[in-house]
Parts: C-alpha cells; structure tokens; sequence
C-alpha cells in the first residue's frame, strides 16, 4: 500500500539545501528520503522508530562492503583484540 504524498515548498539558506543536496546524491538518496528520514526520527525517537523496510535502507552502506568481514573486524575491536 503506497503511502500518500504531498508536494511541500520550503525555504531554506541556499548552504543548507547545497549540503542536503551533496548528501543525498553521496548517499544513493533524494532530498525527500534525506527529509523523511530525519522526520521520522523526530517523530519516534529511540526505540520506538517503526522498522525501516529493506528498500528504505539501500545506500546506506557502500556497495563494495564485504559485511561478514566488517562484522568480524567490529567483533574483535569490539572485545579489545
């Protein structure tokens, strides 16, 4: 079920919508996922955000990441190894 949207104008220092603009193409993202995430966040704070699905998280982590080494790496840093 698609969620219903609306189109929003807003107006911002030009540095600001440069910066989101940056992170969001250095991310894989648009400026309205870069937005919507972080309104997400302020909405439900900590734990009780609701689970992100796996199609809203793409970008995230660089393509090239070998993630069982990563966790593997984080593990023994983790215990001081």
């Amino acid at each position: 079920m698609a969620i219903k949207t609306t189109k929003l104008t807003i107006r911002l220092p030009i540095e600001d919508v440069d910066f989101v603009k940056r992170y969001a193409k250095a991310n894989g993202l648009s400026v309205s996922e870069v937005i919507e995430r972080y309104l997400r966040r302020m909405r439900f704070p900590d734990k009780e955000a609701p689970p992100v699905a796996p199609d809203e998280i793409t970008g995230l982590l660089p393509a090239d990441m070998h993630i069982a080494a990563e966790m593997c790496d984080r593990c023994a840093i983790k215990r001081g190894q």
